[in-house]
Formats: C-alpha cells, sequence, structure tokens
C-alpha cells in the first residue's frame, strides 16, 4: 500500500463542493439542466442563496435525486435564460408577463422585475385595457395599418380612426377520414362560422353578414361570443379580417 500525499489530500478538500458542476433540477415537473455556475450567477438571488450552502441535504430532491424546486416550470425557462445571458428575450405577443413577473421576485431578481414591470401609458393609467400589448412593442401607428388587430375603421381620419383589438373565429363542420389513414381525410362542409369578440369591433369588419340575432341589443363595447356570420365560406371571413388590416396570430383544429 502507498502513503497518500498530504498536499493531494489538502488540496482536494480546498475544491470540495457539495454540488456537481452539471445540476438536474426539478422545477413544477419539468426537468432543467444547467450548470452550477449559472446559478450563481446573480448573488443575492434565492438560487445563489440555494446553491452556496454547504451542506446540499437541506434541499428537497424529487424520487430520482433531481433538486425540486415547487414553482411554474414552463415560466422557469425564462428565468434560467436571464441567470445565463442577464438579458430578457420573450417571444412575441407573450401574455403572461405578469405570472412571469411573480416569479422573478419569487426568485429574487431585482433587474428582470424592473425589466417585466409595465410601462406607465400616456395617460398614466393602467389597467384600462385588459388586454395590453407588451411595452417594448410599439402601438399600431396611423401608418401602420397590418400590425396586430388594427382594423381600419369605415370613415376614419388616419390613426385616429383605428381601433385595436382581436377576433376570434370559430366554426363548425364535419369531414371524412379515408380508410387507410387520417391523412386521407376530406373536409366536407362548414356548418357556421362563430364570431367572438367586441361588439363594435366585430360590426365594423363584418357589417351586415353578422347575425346578431342570437344576442341582439349588445352595447358597442361589451363583448360577445354568440355572434355568428350569415354565409359559410371560411375564406370569405378571412377576406374581410385581411381587408380590416388584421392577420392571424393563431390557430387551432381537430382536423387535418
Amino acid at each position: 500500500m502507498a502513503l497518500a500525499d498530504p498536499a493531494g489530500c489538502a488540496k482536494g478538500s480546498e475544491d470540495s463542493t457539495p454540488f456537481p458542476d452539471i445540476i438536474e433540477l426539478n422545477v413544477g415537473g419539468q426537468v432543467y439542466i444547467t450548470r452550477h455556475p449559472t446559478l450563481l450567477s446573480v448573488p443575492g438571488s434565492l438560487l445563489w442563496q440555494m446553491f452556496t450552502q454547504k451542506n446540499s441535504r437541506s434541499l428537497a430532491r424529487d424520487s430520482k435525486g433531481r433538486f425540486f424546486v415547487d414553482r411554474d416550470g414552463f415560466l422557469f425557462r425564462y428565468i434560467l435564460d436571464f441567470m445565463r445571458d442577464r438579458q430578457l428575450v420573450l417571444p412575441e405577443h407573450f401574455p403572461e408577463r405578469g405570472r412571469l413577473q411573480r416569479e422573478a421576485e419569487y426568485f429574487m431578481l431585482p433587474e428582470l422585475v424592473k425589466l417585466l414591470a409595465p410601462k406607465l401609458s400616456e395617460q398614466n393609467s393602467l389597467g384600462d385595457d385588459p388586454c395590453q400589448s407588451d411595452p417594448e412593442e410599439p402601438s399600431p401607428g396611423a401608418d401602420t395599418a397590418r400590425s396586430l388587430g388594427a382594423g381600419a375603421v369605415p370613415g376614419g381620419a388616419g390613426g385616429e380612426g383605428r381601433r385595436a383589438g382581436f377576433i376570434t373565429i370559430g366554426y363548425r363542420g364535419s369531414y371524412t377520414l379515408g380508410r387507410d389513414s387520417q391523412t386521407d381525410a376530406k373536409f366536407r362542409r362548414v356548418a357556421r362560422i362563430m364570431v367572438c369578440g367586441k361588439t363594435s369591433l366585430a360590426k365594423e369588419v363584418f357589417g351586415d353578414t353578422l347575425n346578431e340575432s342570437r344576442d341582439p341589443d349588445r352595447p358597442p363595447e361589451r363583448y360577445t361570443s354568440r355572434y355568428y356570420l350569415k354565409f359559410t365560406f371560411l375564406e370569405q371571413a378571412f377576406d374581410k379580417l385581411a381587408d380590416a388590416g388584421f392577420h392571424m396570430v393563431a390557430c387551432n383544429s381537430t382536423g387535418t
């Protein structure tokens, strides 16, 4: 047997750490793999406090030994990206800024909280519109007729006549499936095209082709999901939306 090198043992004890270089995290059921220095990149943050401990046994783990954090697993990706690059990069039309700001507050990331904080509008008021756009995105201008949800109001002059908003189109239709595979599905017909949105905006876009019989006398600034169109051609509905300056931001279907 050989005697151990005393100098080597001392050096090993100095470099020892309770955490490996590669760390697996289970955040609300979502698994993330990152490096230990990334979790320490923001001094004073919650993750920094967790992973600078001298004893890792106090941290919760799941059944597979991964460190467990009981927070929103889907939003944690943006927390981790910020700790890597110190930049905030979100998808276009990101709808969960408020929830992400709450997560940033929990993880003690004041810089990220500041980036996510909503900015005051020109009228110095917040919350007038429950569906505000992201702060870094410009509002529809007079020369941007085809920005998100910007419909040209008939007879309007420049930017003063434009109204921002969203319209959702739904349809009830039928289709047949082929014998061999689902890729042979054939679309048959549309039974009804339904419209959901603000009453005044829906009337501006679809005019007299909008059937209001299921929800009559609805105030212009109220929302409805009971309108439907008098025609049954999806292309015609999209033509009217395109003519009014809208473009599609999302779609979903159970058919092919």
